[in-house]
């Protein structure tokens, strides 16, 4: 091993080295192989700083390091290597290159301590009564802090609830009461994993709509595989690592939207889910799709774009016969890549289609809509 003051041994090619590596106004440090090249570095440093491998510049005593240079060729500073990395625009994962860490502050913290406590929104009779006739409960922009007593008064006769863009911190069991509950609007909350009740969750057996997007999230559980009547589940801009494999049981859903999450694998039974339509796993931490994926014969939109992808599964546009949008933006993966897999010709000739058919009814660009690969 290296030590201060002292040239690393290298008749031992398994020693590690001790990197540092200075990154927006933080040091990382990392251990590897002195055997490792730096290329290797690149890779490992890519899930620390959201920096694709190809988007990364690294500096050591004012020289560009070049990918296929050993760590055994390189100088150390006290027995340690020193290396800048400075990060190409627009070449990332995820949202964005790591910053320098901050004292996070959360939705809940910003809420003043006057603000925390418990604020019933004040519902009238007349109003209770259209919400029993109709079925319908919107109270998003409401400042709704904790959901009115009336709510869970409405029992089975609610079909749809909005609770969109309030302060609302926890959802209790008795979630579980409106069984007849059909779509629900949970997004731009301040809910966290441990105060949302997913025991509750999981009674609402009529369930096809389920928007969390915007909140706290890290996990979802096994539960969510007991909602198999979901037809959309939409869990955007959280802080989600993984999808739990009772995903797999959804096999009704057809739109999943878990873009903006930091999501590094998917799990091989998203291959089950056979009625999804369209997937959006942009701007998280993805280097690979499992096989499975190319099981999802009626995809037509697949949104990837800001990941760190590497591949596709190889039998992806041979039997995902409905595909026609595919974001391939911000990865690894070039239209070269894409033009060698079986498959490609049909791919590409309903890509054109669809956007034949946008220019002809005038149909406005959006960041989706030359959504081919990166040809760089």
């Amino acid at each position: 091993m290296a030590t201060k003051g002292a040239t690393v041994d290298r008749s031992d090619p398994t020693d590690n080295v001790k990197i540092s590596v200075k990154f927006n106004g933080r040091s990382i440090p990392v251990n590897l192989s002195i055997d490792s090249t730096v290329k290797d570095l690149k890779s490992l440093l890519q899930p620390l700083t959201d920096v694709l491998p190809r988007g990364q510049k690294l500096i050591s005593k004012g020289k560009i390091l070049d990918d296929e240079e050993k760590f055994s060729s390189l100088g150390t500073y006290n027995g340690v290597y020193k290396i800048q990395l400075i990060a190409s625009q627009g070449l990332h994962q995820g949202s964005g290159p790591i910053k320098k860490e901050t004292p996070v502050v959360s939705n809940l913290s910003r809420i003043s301590e006057t603000s925390r406590r418990e604020k019933q929104v004040t519902v009238v009779k007349s109003q209770f009564d259209r919400w029993k006739l109709t079925g319908v409960i919107a109270l998003s922009n409401s400042d709704v802090k904790v959901i009115p007593q009336e709510v869970w008064n409405c029992g089975s006769s609610v079909r749809f609830l909005d609770l969109n863009c309030n302060s609302i911190q926890d959802i209790p069991e008795a979630i579980g009461d409106l069984s007849s509950l059909q779509k629900l609007l949970l997004n731009a909350n301040c809910i966290k994993d441990e105060f949302l009740s997913w025991n509750g969750m999981s009674s609402l057996k009529s369930l096809s709509f389920l928007s969390l997007n915007e909140n706290l999230l890290t996990t979802l559980p096994s539960d969510l595989g007991a909602l198999t009547t979901l037809k959309e589940l939409h869990v955007a801009k959280n802080q989600l690592t993984c999808l739990p494999d009772e995903i797999g049981l959804l096999v009704h859903l057809e739109i999943l939207e878990a873009n903006d999450n930091r999501i590094s694998t998917i799990a091989s039974c998203i291959g089950s889910c056979s009625a999804l339509v369209e997937v959006d796993f942009s701007s998280n931490l993805l280097v690979k799709l499992p096989e499975t994926f190319s099981n999802l014969r009626n995809l037509k939109a697949l949104y990837l774009h800001n990941n760190g992808l590497k591949s596709l599964p190889s039998t992806l546009l041979k039997n995902c016969t409905n595909l026609s949008t595919l974001d391939l933006h911000g990865t690894e993966i070039t239209m070269d890549v894409l033009r060698e897999f079986e498959g490609w010709e049909s791919f590409d000739e309903r890509r054109v289609l669809k956007h034949s058919k946008q220019l002809a009814f005038r149909v406005k660009g959006t960041s989706y809509f030359d959504e081919g690969a990166d040809k760089s």
